[in-house]
């Protein structure tokens, strides 16, 4: 029995031995094999691979995925107009030379992070106090971010990072000039659309003396082509009643006789002091007019 338990002792050692020698490195990270705490070798390709039980040789296991550093807050900068901005960013990085990372910031990818974040925020200052800030916010944006690229990745190289990307998320003003320029903009929008309004009401006025203008002209049109109308027609007219009267001068002077009447006595009121006799009331003498006595006239 103890024979038994001797040989399942060296088997389980055996395995424990067997097992401390043995490690997997996958897609996802790089190893570090050390001796003695001094670096060995660098394995970034996955698969299985053997090594010496610790105390002389132990493993450590770095990420060799894409990162993000991805700040809370915004930073501030001044841009070449001495202007206050706010600009938040984020910056994709990954490790590429494991050695080198480690002996930079060993396993604490805190401490990598922060080292990035410093580089990050020295180029964006670099890069914004030379531009406006319409340069930063859309005009050189691209420019801003390859700029900035290029810097922090020289920089990165020398801690064994690689950069991918470089991004502004936001840029924005502070808090205190964001009112100012809010106002600013209202005031400019307030001034267009007077200016349009005055514009449209200059505009207004003239279509609308035009119009005017053009009305008194089409009246003054209309009014002398009635009057050349009705003289004609008062012309035609009179050579008709010439005509017609010129064939019976007596009945002409019978109709006149008969308009006067009737312009004369146009009420029951209406009295006339003259001459019976006159050649006024010609025609209400009768067939001897001569021979007629008559009084005053009085309307009926």
């Amino acid at each position: 029995m103890s024979k038994l338990a001797s040989v399942f002792a060296s088997l389980v050692a055996a395995l424990i031995f067997a097992y401390s020698t043995i490690f997997v490195v996958d897609q996802k990270s790089h190893a570090i094999v050390f001796s003695f705490g001094e670096v060995k070798s660098v394995i970034s390709e996955p698969g299985l691979h053997f090594k010496l039980p610790p105390p002389f040789q132990n493993v450590l296991f770095l990420d060799k995925r894409n990162l993000t550093i991805d700040s809370a807050e915004a930073d501030r900068f001044i841009t070449a107009e001495k202007k206050n901005i706010l600009v938040d960013s984020y910056v994709k990085w990954k490790i590429t030379n494991p050695k080198l990372y480690f002996v930079s910031f060993g396993s604490d990818e805190r401490k990598a992070q922060d080292r990035l974040s410093q580089i990050v925020k020295a180029a964006l200052n670099d890069e914004i106090t030379k531009r406006s800030v319409r340069d930063v916010i859309s005009g050189e944006r691209g420019k801003v971010m390859e700029a900035i690229k290029a810097k922090v990745t020289e920089e990165a190289r020398q801690i064994g990072v690689d950069i991918i990307d470089v991004r502004l998320k936001r840029v924005d003003y502070v808090e205190q000039i964001n009112n100012s320029v809010y106002e600013r903009m209202k005031a400019e929008r307030t001034r267009v659309a007077n200016e349009l309004r005055s514009t449209g009401a200059a505009e207004s006025e003239k279509i609308r003396a035009d119009a005017d203008r053009q009305r008194v002209v089409i009246l003054a049109e209309a009014y002398r082509e009635a009057e050349q109308m009705k003289g004609a027609g008062d012309a035609e007219a009179s050579q008709i009643y010439a005509q017609a009267f010129g064939q019976n001068p007596e009945f002409y002077k019978f109709y006149k006789s008969l308009e006067a009447y009737r312009s004369t006595f146009r009420s029951k009121s209406d009295v006339i002091v003259v001459d019976p006799s006159s050649d006024f009331f010609k025609y209400f003498k009768g067939s001897n007019p001569a021979g007629a006595t008559a009084a005053p006239a009085k309307a009926k």
